[in-house]
C-alpha cells in the first residue's frame, strides 16, 4: 500500500501507521522512509533500553532507511508505555534525546524530516514543537479513503503463538512420526509387507518426490494429516531437505528442484552450491511471492503445533525464517526463543539469531513497492 501525504495533519497520519506497518506497535520507533509525498511501508525497531548508544543506534536506524531507494525524507514515530513529564520549562517527551539523535542523523544523511511524533498510554505531541502539547489519542484517527487491510489491532507480537492444537491430534502425529521413522531411518524400506497402514504407505509415496510433496503442502495452510505432517517434520529435521524446503517456497517448483539437485551434490561430491542458491536463503535476489510465503509459514506452525515437543525446533525455525522473509523479525525471533527453550544449541536458528540480532533484513525488504 502507497500512502500519498496530502496533509499536515498529524493525528490523520497517526491513523495511517498501523496499516503502514500491518499492526499497531508498541515500545517501539517507527521509522517510516519517504519518496516526495509517498510512502509505502514502514520500519520497527525496539526502543532503546538504559545504557544504549544512542549516536550508534541513531546511525543503524539511518542506515536502514538508505537502504530504500529513492528516500530523502523519513517520519518518525514512538510507541512508548512511559509518560511525559511535567517540568518548570514544559512538556518532556519520552525517548527525546533519542530522538534527537536519530533526526540529527537523518539530517546529516541529506534526508527531509516529514515529522516526528510520540503517542502514550494517555496522548499524543509532536517532537517539533518548540513547547510539546499532549493531546487526546481520540483525536488519531484514519482518513475514510485508506484501503482495507487485515485487523491491525494487535501489536507487533500478534500471531507470533502457535495455532491451538488438542492433545489428541498431538499424539496422533507423534505415532505417525515413530511409524515412518521406523521405515525410513531404519532403512528397511523394501521390506514392507502390504500390511501396513496405508497412510503410511501414502505418506512414503509422497517422499518419492520430495519437491512435488513441499509444493503440495502449501494447498493445506490449515493443516495436513498425521502421517503427511509427520512426513513433513522428517524432512525439516535433515538440513539438506529443510533447505530445499526454504529455497522452493521462496522461489517455485523449479527452485526447490535446482536447490536439491545442489544439495545433493554438495553432500556427496563436495561441489559447491551455486550462488543463486545460497543467495535466497540469505534474503537476496528477486523478492519471493508474499502470498507463497504466507501460506508455507501457515503450514510450518500448524506442523510444529502438531509435533511432538522435542521434534519442534525444525519447523519453528523454519517458520522464523519465513516470518524474516516477510519482514516480521519481532515473530522470526519469538519462534527462535522457542527453539532456544527446547534445543540452546540448535544450529540453524544460532544461525538466524546472529543475523536478526545484527538488524539484519532481507534486501527485498527495501524494494519499493506494493506492502505485504
Amino acid at each position: 500500500m502507497t500512502t500519498v501525504l496530502r496533509a499536515t495533519d498529524s493525528s490523520t497520519f497517526l491513523g495511517v501507521v498501523p496499516s503502514l506497518a500491518g499492526f499497531t506497535p508498541r515500545r517501539s520507533i517507527v521509522l517510516l522512509p519517504f519518496r516526495g509525498t509517498r510512502t509505502d511501508g514502514a520500519m520497527r525497531l525496539d526502543l532503546p533500553h538504559d545504557g544504549t548508544d544512542l549516536e550508534a543506534y541513531a546511525d543503524a536506524a539511518v542506515g536502514l532507511l538508505a537502504r530504500v531507494a529513492g528516500t530523502d525524507a523519513v517520519a518518525v514515530v514512538v510507541y512508548t508505555d512511559d509518560e511525559p513529564q511535567a517540568t518548570r520549562d514544559g512538556l518532556v517527551l519520552p525517548h527525546a534525546v533519542a530522538i534527537d539523535e536519530v533526526l540529527g542523523c537523518a539530517e546529516d544523511a541529506g534526508l527531509r524530516v516529514v515529522d516526528a511524533l510520540c503517542v502514550t498510554p494517555s496522548g499524543w505531541s509532536s517532537y517539533l514543537e518548540d513547547e510539546p502539547e499532549l493531546r487526546p489519542l481520540a483525536q488519531i484517527c484514519s482518513p475514510p479513503d485508506l484501503p482495507t487491510v487485515d485487523d491491525v489491532s494487535g501489536d507487533q507480537s500478534a500471531g507470533a503463538g502457535l495455532p491451538a492444537v488438542d492433545l489428541a491430534e498431538t499424539e496422533r502425529v507423534g505415532r505417525a512420526a515413530l511409524e515412518l521413522a521406523a521405515v525410513l531411518d531404519r532403512k528397511v524400506h523394501g521390506r514392507l509387507t502390504g500390511r501396513e497402514n496405508p497412510q503410511l504407505i501414502a505418506a512414503l509415496v509422497l517422499l518419492e518426490d520430495i519437491p512435488a510433496f513441499f509444493e503440495s503442502v502449501l494447498a493445506a495452510p490449515d493443516g495436513l494429516p498425521p502421517f503427511a505432517t509427520a512426513a513433513l517434520l522428517w524432512c525439516l529435521e535433515r538440513p539438506l531437505l529443510r533447505d530445499v524446503a526454504i529455497g522452493q517456497w521462496a522461489t517455485d517448483l523449479e527452485g526447490g528442484i535446482r536447490t536439491l539437485d545442489a544439495q545433493t551434490a554438495f553432500a556427496e561430491s563436495g561441489t559447491m552450491v551455486p550462488d543463486e542458491v545460497g543467495r535466497v536463503f540469505l534474503g537476496q535476489g528477486p523478492a519471493p511471492d508474499v502470498d507463497r510465503l504466507k501460506r508455507a509459514l501457515s503450514v510450518v506452525r500448524e506442523a510444529a503445533a502438531r509435533a511432538p515437543r522435542g521434534a519442534r525446533p525444525a519447523p519453528l525455525t523454519a517458520a522464523a525464517w519465513l516470518s524474516w522473509a516477510l519482514g516480521r523479525a519481532t515473530h522470526a525471533g519469538r519462534y527462535l526463543e522457542m527453539v532456544r527453550e527446547i534445543d540452546p544449541r540448535y544450529s540453524l536458528a544460532a544461525l538466524l539469531e546472529t543475523m536478526i540480532g545484527g538488524a539484519m533484513l532481507p534486501e527485498w525488504a527495501f524494494r519499493r513497492g506494493p506492502s505485504a
